[in-house]
């Protein structure tokens, strides 16, 4: 065989090899470039929410859960609202002239939602399965659990869920809350009423004996009355995951809350005071037992934040 006239042959082949090469390279980086799209600007999933272009924020908020959602002289304070006004402004609507408060029941959250009474739901709102199926959640927030609180001439006769069964309590509680389900569950007989401070009330003036609900809404009520009540150790059920509601037609709007509460996260995890803590420290802070954190938020999209916010009106 004639080495000479093999050579181009050789070199024909490595040259078609090398074409190849080229083509399966570019394909490839055509591939990464589709899977890897550019990011959403913040103001980009602004416009794609339903409350694009409002002049009001309107926030639904809890004005009978002390600590935590309540109002004072005709002021909206606590913890939730503390929480609400960041989300508020991280959104572009700052200060009083651009968010409006709504009252919201316990019972009325998610019709409120429904209903388009309210934008969002800062009010102690548990992010359970079955409620996703109505609204959705940006969150959580906050990390509670559900306990009881008694007034002090029963606090060693009511120690446990026995003594909750003990037809001689009349045990309290919100309707419409988890805490209804898990006292249904463990056979716990209760009253409904329509807020915990109902529940509190009754227990003031003898019509009732217990109240159960989230520790953090009973911590409020134990800072109004310090000497008449206290809370049972009585963990029962799972942890509360406490959520920003959103209409479930509005995903963008919740992709714009879990993003603004992931940016206070990180800020506290890197050690700074951040805007959840210096809330918890105004408010619920002083009167929980165990020290709390900022859990981080679920579902959290990547954005690049242009402080690009909404339109001035």
């Amino acid at each position: 065989m004639n080495s000479g006239s093999s050579q181009p042959r050789l070199r024909s082949i490595a040259s078609t090899l090398a074409v190849a090469l080229t083509l399966v390279l570019a394909a490839a980086a055509g591939c990464d470039s589709r899977e890897e799209p550019e990011l959403s600007s913040v103001q980009e999933k602004m416009r794609e929410t339903h409350i694009y272009g409002a002049s009001k924020l309107r926030i639904g908020v809890a004005t009978n859960e002390p600590l935590m959602g309540d109002l004072r002289n005709g002021q909206h304070v606590g913890f939730d609202v503390e929480i609400a006004r960041y989300v508020a402004a991280s959104l572009g609507y700052e200060g009083d002239q651009r968010l409006e408060f709504v009252s919201v029941a316990t019972e009325d959250r998610i019709p409120s939602l429904q209903g388009g009474t309210v934008d969002l739901v800062v009010s102690s709102f548990s992010m359970t399965e079955d409620r996703k199926q109505l609204v959705s959640f940006a969150g959580p927030y906050f990390v509670t659990t559900q306990e009881v609180m008694v007034p002090v001439r029963l606090k060693d006769k009511v120690r446990t869920i026995e003594d909750l069964r003990d037809p001689a309590y009349k045990v309290c509680t919100s309707g419409g809350s988890t805490t209804e389900a898990e006292l249904e569950k463990h056979q716990v007989r209760t009253f409904v009423v329509k807020d915990v401070g109902d529940c509190v009330d009754g227990i003031r003036k003898g019509r009732y004996d217990a109240v159960s609900s989230d520790e953090s809404i009973l911590a409020g009520f134990l800072a109004n009355f310090p000497k008449e009540f206290e809370i049972v150790d009585m963990p029962f059920g799972t942890s509360e995951l406490l959520g920003v509601g959103v209409p479930i037609g509005d995903p963008a709007l919740r992709d714009l809350v879990a993003y603004f509460l992931q940016k206070s996260y990180e800020q506290g995890r890197d050690g700074d005071a951040s805007p959840w803590q210096t809330a918890y420290n105004r408010t619920l802070g002083p009167w929980l037992k165990a020290e709390k954190r900022q859990p981080q938020p679920l579902e959290v999209p990547k954005l690049v934040d242009f402080d690009d916010k909404a339109p001035a009106k």
